[in-house]
C-alpha cells in the first residue's frame, strides 16, 4: 500500500473544485458488497460513471446511521469474508483514481486504537473519514490521529443541529461537510426535503469547507435540486445498494445510475 498520500482535505478540496457538473458526484457504496472482487468492480464502475469522489462503507455488526437497504449490504458483505483489511484494500485501489472518503463507526476506530486505526487508513490512501456516531469534538483522540495522518474528519450536521453548534462545527470543518438532509436513517426518498434547503444554505453560511447532502438522494431530480438549492456535492448510497443487490451485474447496473445521476448534475460525459 502507498505510505505518501496528498493530505486529504486538499485532495477533496481539489475534487470539488474540479468537477465539472454543478455539484460533485458522490456516490456511496459498502465495501465488499456483494463480494470483495465484485465490489472493486462497483467502484470502478462509478468512476468510469463520473464519479468525484467515493464514499466507501466498512460493513459493521451494528450500524446506526443506516436503513434496511445498507444493513442488508453490510451483513452480506460481512457473510462474503469481508473484512477492514479487504476494505482498506478496496480503497487503496480506487484512491489511484478519486479521493475516498471512508465511513465506519467508532467502535472499528476505538478497538485498534484510534492511532493504529488512521495509520492504515492513511496507508490506504483514503482521503477523509466519517463516524457518523462520533458527534464532532467528542473525541479529541480520534481528531488528533486525524491530524497526524492527514485524513480529513468530515462531521455531519442535522436538520435538528442547533445554530450555535451548527456554526462551531462548519467554521472548523476540514475535506467536507457533510449535511444530513432528514431525520432519521439512509434510505430512499420521494423527493428531496424541504428542510435539506435550509440545512445547506445555514451549513455554508460559516462553512471552512464544501458542503454535501446526503440522505435520501436517489434520482437525477434530486441531484439536481440539491446543487440548485446551493450543495457543492451529492451523496447517493442507498439507490445504488439497491441496484447492486437487484441486478445480476451489479457494476453495470450502479455504472447506469450514476451517468443518470451525472446528467441530471450538467455533466457531459
Amino acid at each position: 500500500m502507498s505510505t505518501t498520500v496528498e493530505a486529504g482535505h486538499e485532495r477533496i478540496a481539489r475534487a470539488f473544485a474540479d468537477a465539472s457538473g454543478s455539484a460533485a458526484l458522490m456516490p456511496y457504496m459498502m465495501g465488499g458488497f456483494p463480494t470483495p472482487a465484485e465490489s472493486l468492480r462497483i467502484g470502478d464502475a462509478c468512476v468510469a460513471a463520473g464519479a468525484d469522489i467515493i464514499e466507501l462503507g466498512f460493513p459493521y455488526s451494528d450500524p446506526l446511521a443506516d436503513g434496511p437497504v445498507i444493513q442488508a449490504a453490510g451483513t452480506r458483505a460481512l457473510q462474503a469474508g469481508t473484512n477492514v483489511a479487504a476494505v482498506l484494500e478496496i480503497a487503496e485501489r480506487l484512491s489511484r483514481s478519486v479521493p475516498v472518503v471512508a465511513m465506519c463507526y467508532a467502535n472499528m476506530v476505538f478497538a485498534p486504537g484510534a492511532s493504529a486505526f488512521l495509520e492504515r487508513l492513511r496507508r490506504s490512501g483514503a482521503a477523509g473519514l466519517i463516524v457518523p456516531d462520533l458527534p464532532h469534538g467528542a473525541s479529541p483522540e480520534v481528531e488528533e490521529a486525524c491530524e497526524r495522518s492527514g485524513v480529513a474528519l468530515v462531521p455531519l450536521v442535522a436538520p435538528t443541529t442547533p445554530p450555535e453548534r451548527l456554526r462551531q462545527i462548519t467554521s472548523s470543518a476540514r475535506g467536507f461537510v457533510y449535511a444530513v438532509s432528514v431525520v432519521g436513517t439512509t434510505g430512499e426518498r420521494d423527493r428531496l426535503q424541504d428542510s435539506a434547503a435550509r440545512l445547506i444554505a445555514a451549513a455554508k453560511a460559516d462553512a471552512s469547507a464544501p458542503v454535501a447532502v446526503g440522505f435520501g438522494i436517489s434520482t437525477p431530480e434530486h441531484a439536481a435540486a440539491a446543487a440548485a438549492a446551493g450543495a457543492d456535492g451529492v451523496i447517493v448510497g442507498t439507490r445504488l445498494v439497491r441496484a447492486a443487490a437487484e441486478d445480476a451485474d451489479p457494476a453495470a447496473a450502479v455504472a447506469e445510475i450514476v451517468s443518470e445521476l451525472a446528467a441530471g448534475l450538467g455533466r457531459a460525459r
